[in-house]
């Protein structure tokens, strides 16, 4: 049955290329009739090139105007918003953590000595850091506030698009061993 319809099927394609060379044989009368009619037309006549007129000249003089790439410094002159709150200290030297997204980092484990607890965490790379409270995780210049045995729990720090910043929440939770 198969080979039946592979047969037919290239016969079908046999009779549409012999039905595509017969159009392609047949007598171009027509064709050069057209051609040759077009070229006896005397030419019609040409537009003439659009005037072009001269743009108008501007001088910008932004004396007494604000600068607009000095956004922050106008608000915090205006509204001393800015300078209030929360923001990262630029001096601060960065910690080895702090170059990877949050998300990508996992928490496996604890450990504890005295009163001293300190957090398990492994980079993408599958190298395993010891945290503390004080130390920052993530690229939202997160500082660990609290190490607990099945997660850690950060405050971030945002920009939050008017030159300022704001605190976030977030937490790096303890992996499941078992769906490793």
């Amino acid at each position: 049955m198969d080979d039946h319809i592979k047969v037919a099927g290239k016969l079908l394609i046999v009779a549409t290329l012999l039905l595509l060379l017969a159009g392609c044989s047949s007598s171009n009368d027509d064709l050069r009739n057209y051609i040759s009619n077009v070229l006896s037309r005397p030419p019609g006549p040409i537009e003439p090139i659009p005037e072009i007129r001269e743009a108008e000249s501007f001088s910008y003089n932004p004396q007494g105007l604000r600068d607009p790439f000095a956004r922050q410094q106008q608000e915090v002159a205006e509204t001393g918003t800015v300078g209030d709150g929360p923001r990262p200290d630029p001096d601060r030297r960065k910690e080895f953590l702090e170059r990877f997204p949050l998300d990508t980092l996992e928490m496996v484990g604890t450990l504890g000595q005295q009163n001293e607890v300190w957090g398990l965490v492994q980079d993408t790379d599958g190298v395993v850091h010891r945290v503390s409270e004080g130390n920052y995780l993530g690229q939202n210049h997160g500082r660990i506030a609290a190490v607990l045995p099945d997660r850690i729990i950060l405050v971030e720090l945002l920009p939050d698009g008017g030159g300022g910043w704001l605190e976030r929440e977030a937490t790096v939770q303890l992996s499941d061993a078992d769906n490793s």
